[in-house]
């Protein structure tokens, strides 16, 4: 018998609940759209024709501790404008409610999205299956893409550095916004052409920060030549550090004559540093020796004829 269950929580608003039942630990709702027509997405115009009928299983927000499915009985219109190309569609409902195409509610992808920012992905997945909401951490990680806010504002400084997309087999180009900390793009190559078409499609670059390689800086100059072009942080580290390597590692035949051991005359803190070693070698000997005298007195003892005085 089908019943109204309209004022029920189980749905969405804009939806009507026509039946509710249980299959194992899911809870079954058949629901249909409240209003009696639609629009056309093409041209605007609302239609009354009915044309056909289908079902879409979209996921809802669990209730009393099982997950729950919505059979959304959803219907195709005719569009009664003759014109119009568009001469079928379905039927469209709100965004706050249920977005097009999509398989879950907008109110239980708006908890999706918050899982995923708290927890990540295969975290909040653990997490999610608890509260009978079975998504993956892969799922997780889209929502979290697809719902990130786009910058409104214009990059003015940009980091530009290559990356793996395999690593040894193919290589990239990431530029990333180094005021707001956010990748802006990724570039199929890294060849010259590619980045300076890109730069040259942004003006409003005024800094480029890049590696000491001359491929970026040359297509940098290229497109933007009165943007300044710095070094980043890294690859100075990077290149100091190998370069005082480099400089020690030609360096130590010089630096082994000058070790203190071949010294004539040795300063004091080495003075120092070998008399502390050879106090502790003392100390640490005197220990062993005691240790030992102990352990043989201990052995005389137990050996000792009970009639000694």
């Amino acid at each position: 018998m089908r019943r109204n269950f309209g004022n029920l929580p189980l749905v969405p608003d804009g939806l009507v609940a026509e039946s509710v039942s249980s299959a194992g630990e899911t809870v079954i709702v058949i629901a249909r759209a409240e209003v009696g027509e639609a629009s056309c997405p093409l041209c605007g115009d609302m239609s009354r024709r009915v044309h056909s009928r289908y079902v879409r299983h979209v996921q809802d927000l669990p209730f009393s501790g099982q997950g729950v499915r919505l059979c959304l009985a959803t219907r195709r219109f005719s569009c009664e404008r003759r014109d119009c190309p568009r001469r079928i569609f379905a039927e469209r409902f709100e965004e706050s409610v249920l977005p097009v195409r999509a398989r879950r509610t907008s109110r239980l992808e708006h908890i999706v999205h918050h899982l995923g920012l708290a927890l990540g992905g295969r975290p909040a997945a653990s997490f999610a299956k608890r509260l009978m909401l079975p998504v993956s951490n892969d799922t997780l990680l889209r929502v979290v893409r697809r719902r990130a806010c786009a910058p409104t504002e214009a990059s003015t400084v940009v980091g530009v550095d290559d990356w793996a997309f395999r690593r040894n087999h193919r290589y990239g180009t990431i530029v990333c916004d180094l005021e707001r900390r956010q990748i802006v793009t990724l570039l199929p190559d890294r060849e010259i052409a590619t980045v300076e078409a890109w730069l040259a499609a942004h003006p409003e670059i005024k800094i480029i920060s890049r590696d000491r390689g001359g491929g970026y800086g040359e297509a940098a100059a290229k497109a933007l030549p009165a943007a300044m072009q710095v070094a980043d942080r890294w690859h100075l580290m990077e290149n100091a550090s190998a370069a005082f390597l480099d400089s020690v590692r030609k360096s130590m035949r010089v630096i082994r004559k000058c070790d203190w051991r071949n010294d004539d005359q040795p300063n004091a803190a080495h003075e120092r540093g070998k008399a502390a070693v050879r106090k502790l070698s003392a100390t640490r000997g005197d220990e062993r020796r005691d240790q030992r005298a102990r352990q043989r007195g201990n052995v005389d003892q137990a050996d000792r004829p009970t009639d000694w005085p």
